[in-house]
């Protein structure tokens, strides 16, 4: 009876254990980001197929924080047009110190349409002259994320 006892420890603390090596280690908002099917940034689109929106993880480099509060950030992409992230129902924000570093993120992959009111807003936010905010006259169609939970990653 000992015996299985011990063994059942054993394998408790070797299953929690190995949990914790696959946790994602770094700085975390909203959600807890699981650890599972994480895709890079760049496949996100190829991942989503014909779908509008897709529930994923997405990993990448960021690129741009929001100037005033933290409100969006966005992650670098192959084509070399940077994906804004918002966080689901505004409910965290993210330091505006962490342009370089990496985030894994858990959310809603988003095919849109970016209104020009929209990106006019973005672009206050990002401190552009208001020469550069009143150029924007088209809307935009592109890749969005809205995050549930965000990791910056240690390393």
């Amino acid at each position: 009876m000992m015996k299985k006892i011990i063994l059942s420890l054993s394998f408790c603390l070797f299953a929690a254990f190995a949990v914790a090596q696959t946790a994602y280690t770094g700085q975390k908002f909203g959600e807890e980001v699981k650890p599972g099917d994480v895709k890079p940034a760049a496949k996100m689109e190829a991942a989503m197929g014909d779908n509008k929106t897709v529930d994923m993880k997405i990993e990448g480099k960021v690129v741009d924080v929001c100037k005033k509060k933290g409100c969006w950030m966005t992650l670098e992409m192959p084509n070399g047009d940077p994906m804004r992230v918002t966080f689901k129902d505004y409910a965290f924000f993210m330091p505006k110190d962490i342009v370089g570093k990496k985030v894994v993120l858990d959310g809603i992959a988003k095919k849109q349409t970016i209104s020009v009111e929209t990106l006019r807003h973005y672009a206050e936010d990002a401190k552009k002259t208001p020469e550069e905010v009143a150029k924007i006259t088209d809307p935009k169609k592109e890749l969005a994320f809205e995050a549930k939970g965000v990791v910056i990653l240690d390393k």
